[in-house]
């Protein structure tokens, strides 16, 4: 190993040291959300590689804490990034431009494409895992790197396994994780020449052993757009051993790390808070609750005995059996002591803080439609109770927007595009920008409520048109219907374009036109 080589895996290596000491602090409260809500989650210093761990059953009693997680997880699947069904749209800023044909043929065929290799891809597993980790932990990640058979490939991570970093706007920049390879593993990703002696050996007798590796992203300081080498480009990649050995420098030309918080506090904070976070203690006491619960009812049912000196030999307590005492008083056998447990009412304190933990998941949301009865309801209200609720999404939805959807979709859709995966746009859309649009159930329940609005608008001004019609002229129903569409996720293909729409009602004037010129003729005859 040369010195530069070493002099560089040193210089990541300090790297990742000042982004893992930030952590740390971080550390003390995701190891307890991992114990008490995600025993399956979590990767901490002293878990193994490969190593299978035993949930603690004592601690974990009652499960509907890790269910409201899972009804989160996959609610927010379904309702903001479905694989059944579009969660996007492609525009373009010009409106003008959005009305051409050939425009509107390349943006929907590049979604449909785009949709196809999310499909293929492991992308809507990692989103699931993904989801249940920002709910639990407050901070998720996911590596987006490109696949020679399916475009696109997710490595997904879970609390304690990565770190990250910030630039000075707070957006995530910087990333680095430490995880366990086998010498094979080792050698087929890094190449026999570049591994250490040691694992050379090891590889060689082909022993099962578990090597740690680092490995950080960071901003590239020789960064130059001008220049395409790796040396050059915006981010570098680096794996090395702890030792100090550079395994392997590469780069990447954009932020290949899609990290985001669910709630940040303040501007300098790396890593966000979920509901985790706040519903911890609930949980902890939800807990207790069962465990105290169930010691009330071993002790009513198998209560500790006081037993006479007289007795002979041993206590029987089993159903219908006999113990023998010598005496005439006092009892042979006995409760100790008896306290009366109001069951009744500990059930009820054990149901409210199981119905806070599900509000602070959001459970309650997503399992609304199954849980309250709207039979008295018509549909109308059932959808504006859908909608304010989803509501109560949307500071939370608005970051996921900005650190999840939005680099998802541009790092995706520039993998495929150097892939060959995207076509050329028509000649007119040169240079320009792509605007993404989400249509997701979610999305559109936002929206909602800029369409009861338009709605409402409208009725009023039909309103006003029976004392007076002339009102309706300062009406542009053709820009309120594709401003309703819209906020329903209507896709703007299924829109005639102002051309054709044009063309429709000049042939119905004519076709009018004819027929009535028809029937003044009949009329004069």
């Amino acid at each position: 190993m040369t010195t530069h080589t070493t002099h560089a895996a040193d210089s990541f290596r300090r790297q990742y040291d000042a982004m893992k000491a930030q952590a740390q602090t971080w550390q003390r409260t995701w190891k307890e959300l991992a114990k008490y809500i995600a025993p399956t989650r979590g990767f901490f210093d002293a878990d193994r590689a490969n190593d299978g761990r035993k949930i603690d059953h004592r601690t974990l009693i009652d499960s509907d804490p890790l269910l409201a997680v899972e009804v989160l997880s996959a609610g927010m699947v379904s309702g903001l990034t479905s694989p059944s069904r579009s969660w996007f749209e492609l525009g373009l800023p010009d409106e003008n431009q959005m009305k051409q044909t050939a425009a509107r043929n390349w943006l929907a065929e590049v979604r449909r494409r785009m949709e196809s290799v999310f499909a293929r891809s492991n992308l809507y597993n990692t989103l699931h895992g993904f989801y249940q980790e920002i709910a639990v932990f407050g901070t998720a990640a996911f590596l987006l790197e490109e696949d020679f058979e399916r475009v696109l490939s997710c490595r997904s991570f879970t609390a304690g396994e990565y770190v990250l970093g910030c630039d000075e706007k707070g957006r995530v920049n910087a990333f680095g994780r430490e995880f366990w390879m086998t010498p094979a593993q080792m050698r087929e990703k890094f190449g026999q020449e570049n591994l250490p002696l040691a694992v050379q050996r090891a590889a060689e007798a082909q022993r099962e052993e578990w090597f740690q590796v680092l490995h950080v992203i960071v901003p590239n300081p020789s960064a130059d757009a001008d220049k395409i080498d790796v040396r050059h480009m915006a981010y570098t990649s680096a794996y090395f051993t702890p030792q100090g050995h550079l395994l392997k420098q590469g780069g990447y030309r954009q932020f290949p790390v899609i990290a985001a918080r669910w709630e940040v506090k303040n501007s300098a904070d790396i890593y966000g808070r979920g509901p985790g976070w706040k519903c911890l203690g609930d949980v902890k006491m939800l807990q207790k609750m069962q465990k105290t619960k169930l010691i009330a009812l071993d002790k009513n049912t198998n209560p500790p005995m006081m037993v006479s000196a007289n007795v002979q030999g041993e206590v029987n307590l089993l159903p219908g059996g006999l113990t023998r005492y010598n005496g005439t008083t006092d009892a042979a056998v006995k409760p100790a002591y008896q306290v009366p447990v109001d069951l009744q009412a500990l059930e009820a304190s054990i149901a409210q803080v199981k119905q806070t933990i599900k509000s602070q998941f959001f459970a309650d949301v997503f399992l609304m439609l199954s849980t309250q009865n709207y039979t008295q309801m018509t549909a109308t209200e059932v959808a504006e109770r859908h909608q304010e609720k989803m509501l109560v999404l949307g500071p939370v939805l608005e970051r996921l927007k900005n650190e999840l959807l939005d680099p998802l979709i541009e790092r995706s859709f520039d993998l495929m595009y150097r892939r060959g995966v995207i076509p050329l746009p028509p000649p007119q859309m040169q240079g320009q920008d792509v605007k993404v649009q989400y249509i997701s159930m979610i999305a559109q329940a936002q929206k909602a409520g800029g369409l009861a609005a338009l709605q409402q608008g409208i009725r009023y001004a039909a309103s006003l048109a029976q004392g007076n019609p002339q009102v309706l002229d300062k009406v542009n129903f053709d820009a309120a219907l594709e401003e309703g569409l819209t906020l329903l996720g209507v896709p703007p293909a299924l829109l005639r374009s102002e051309q054709e729409t044009q063309q429709l009602r000049q042939a119905r004037l004519q076709q009018q036109a004819h027929l009535s010129d028809g029937k003044t003729n009949e009329t004069s005859l």
